[in-house]
């Protein structure tokens, strides 16, 4: 099983740009399905955005399309989320996740992978 480990999380303000990456260890994730998912306190987890397998095809959660950008370094086992445009309803816990099937689209979006990594904090607040 794969390790995960997500750093970049903090404070920014409204309309602020911030980047996380998801560091992978004990595989290598160049043919992973991989995601990143969102939890606030109360509310279920929501998927942010994936990619996956070998092919490397990328989703978006409608929330997020046209302000987040998923990348994958497979050289250096990172996936790499760049936020624009951040508004205060995207404050959450932010995990990463893998697996190292060719998931179908539903089994994304529910989160169905095998690995996750501990989460980070992102706030959004002015």
């Amino acid at each position: 099983q794969v390790q995960l480990a997500e750093s970049g999380g903090g404070l920014v303000q409204p309309g602020d740009s911030l980047s996380l990456s998801c560091a992978a260890s004990g595989r290598t994730i160049s043919s992973y399905t991989m995601g990143w998912f969102r939890q606030t306190p109360g509310k279920e987890r929501e998927f942010v955005a994936a990619i996956r397998g070998r092919a490397g095809t990328k989703y978006y959660g409608d929330s997020v399309k046209g302000r987040f950008t998923l990348s994958r370094d497979n050289a250096k086992n990172i996936m790499t989320l760049q936020m624009n445009s951040l508004k205060p309803e995207d404050t959450a816990v932010y995990f990463c996740a893998a697996d190292p099937r060719n998931l179908i689209l539903s089994a994304i979006w529910a989160g169905q992978m095998d690995s996750w990594g501990q989460g980070t904090q992102v706030t959004v607040s002015s």
